[in-house]
């Protein structure tokens, strides 16, 4: 990548963790990268200070509620860009011309429609809103092949698999591949019983061991619901089987994912649990460069654990998988029940260990059907959501 001309890049979700860590990176090389776009759901101070700092042409508000509040800011701050609102404004710019490097952070299925706008623009597409290939998988990989762009995944995990396959996304038979491995922390609870997750508070679950994040996928963390959705992610992005995805508890985070050999080789993709490391890779790719984040020290993390996750207790990963072998759109499906609890769980209305038994129940309900177009999927995700909220009122 030349120098001369840096990539420009479009930050959905630039106020939360993984938006935080990319401008983090960019901001160590102004000759390679510039913040062109930055994207936010309602914080408009902090996307200000944002805007600030990295100086965008382009400045979006998801809620078209805040965008004066913006506009009046930005102009207090002395920043001169443009202001838009709203989800269309969003979609149009993650496929227009001020941007050629996407990065789809925006949390759960609103990511969904930027993202693949990116993919059929032929951009390249720094996935790290799971939830829009959990949901659209078939259609995702489609816009993909229609744009010409290119998909480098930043989930730590997928990243990692990434790393360790050739040419990222290859014939798994006709490299020998085995088997994909997805390493899981265990989330705050590792190692609990049903019976001592019981009254598990919101704030108990945001309180990650390893990660810092945000508390919907602080609380998929807890319930390895979000180890689930990975394993729907690693489906689709490398074209593996369920029965070739294993995930194994790793609680020193240290060890991010594997990719197991015909002739017995297990490569492994270690760092310390930062994921500018991801972001740094996925941005540069093919090239490496500095991201700030310190040397891995071996001897200090030794020693390296791993167990067996324990899906009995928790339910939700077991969910994911059975979703995934009955494919159409149950992960949709799956992803939709699970936003509604996972948000009444946060709010006090759902106790922790009923958010399985809530997915578990949109499921049953809803069986699988053919992945069509966007307009049905995003009708099934409203009518699970429906079904959702419903149950949760019955519950109640």
């Amino acid at each position: 990548m030349s120098t001369a001309t840096p990539r420009r890049v479009a930050v959905l979700g630039a106020t939360g963790s993984i938006g935080g860590s990319t401008l983090d990176v960019i901001a160590r090389h102004p000759e390679r990268f510039r913040a062109s776009v930055l994207v936010a759901h309602r914080n408009v101070e902090a996307l200000v200070a944002l805007c600030v700092a990295h100086r965008p042409e382009l400045a979006i508000i998801a809620d078209p509620a805040m965008e004066s509040a913006l506009a009046r800011q930005l102009t207090a701050a002395g920043v001169r860009c443009e202001v838009a609102s709203g989800p269309e404004a969003i979609t149009t710019a993650a496929a227009g011309p001020l941007c050629d490097t996407v990065v789809a952070a925006i949390v759960g299925a609103a990511g969904l429609d930027s993202t693949l706008a990116a993919a059929r623009a032929g951009k390249r597409l720094l996935l790290a809103n799971k939830e829009s290939i959990v949901m659209a998988g078939p259609l995702l990989l489609a816009a993909l092949r229609e744009g010409g762009g290119e998909l480098v995944p930043v989930d730590s995990e997928h990243n990692a698999i990434f790393q360790c396959l050739p040419g990222g996304r290859p014939d798994l038979d006709a490299k020998g591949v085995r088997r994909l491995i997805l390493t899981a922390s265990g989330g705050p609870f590792r190692g609990r019983s049903r019976a001592e997750l019981a009254g598990v508070t919101p704030a108990q679950a945001c309180k990650h061991p390893n990660w810092v994040m945000g508390r919907k996928i602080s609380v998929d963390s807890a319930t390895l619901m979000n180890k689930g959705l990975e394993v729907i992610e690693a489906h689709h992005l490398f074209g593996a089987a369920p029965e070739r995805i294993e995930v194994v508890v790793h609680p020193q985070s240290m060890i991010h994912s594997m990719v197991e050999y015909a002739d017995g080789s297990v490569l492994a993709q270690l760092g310390n649990p930062d994921m500018r490391t991801a972001i740094a890779h996925a941005l540069a790719w093919p090239e490496r460069i500095e991201a700030g984040v310190a040397p891995l020290d071996l001897a200090a993390c030794a020693p390296l654990a791993f167990e067996q996750p324990d899906l009995a207790t928790f339910r939700c990963l077991a969910l994911a998988f059975a979703a995934l072998r009955e494919g159409g759109d149950a992960p949709a499906i799956l992803n939709a029940a699970n936003e509604v609890a996972v948000e009444a769980f946060l709010a006090g209305a759902l106790p922790f260990l009923s958010i399985a038994d809530l997915v578990e129940g949109v499921l049953a309900e809803l069986p699988a059907q053919p992945v069509v177009d966007v307009q049905t999927l995003r009708e099934r995700d409203a009518q699970a959501r429906s079904v959702a909220r419903r149950k949760l009122r019955t519950a109640c």
